[in-house]
């Protein structure tokens, strides 16, 4: 696989990684959906040496959402990039932030203890585009 590259809304940051080292699952965690105001956010572990940022990592903003695990965002437009633990090798990517298609597709759905039954996605209408009239 090619480098893949991604970046924040405003586009002010940009990083690119080698490969997703591990599978791509979407999270269903409180913090996951606190930090993204969704119902889920999809998730992959780079290894740190096959990540690396390459545009405005001075506008990186960084909270501590639980002990030890660090997520980053951009100050301008406040999309979430990526999140760490500092003592693991890996770092965990917002899929959702690639510019590039990494060309797999989700594996699983994690934390789903934490879902709300007023973010259902199951069973309702579809629209390719916004609701029709």
């Amino acid at each position: 696989m090619s480098t893949l590259h991604g970046s924040c809304l405003c586009k002010a940051i940009a990083y690119e990684l080698d490969c997703l080292d591990m599978p791509v699952s979407h999270c269903h965690c409180h913090t996951c959906r606190k930090a993204h105001g969704a119902a889920f956010a999809s998730t992959a572990g780079v290894m740190r040496e096959h990540f690396r940022w390459i545009r405005g990592q001075e506008l990186l903003t960084s909270f501590e959402s639980s002990p030890g695990k660090l997520r980053h965002f951009c100050s301008r437009c406040g999309s979430q990039l990526m999140a760490e633990r500092p003592a693991q090798p890996h770092v965990i990517v917002r899929v959702a932030t690639l510019d590039d298609d990494p060309g797999v597709t989700p594996q699983a759905h994690i934390w789903t203890t934490h879902d709300v039954p007023w973010l259902a996605y199951q069973g309702i209408p579809e629209h390719a585009q916004w609701r029709p009239a």
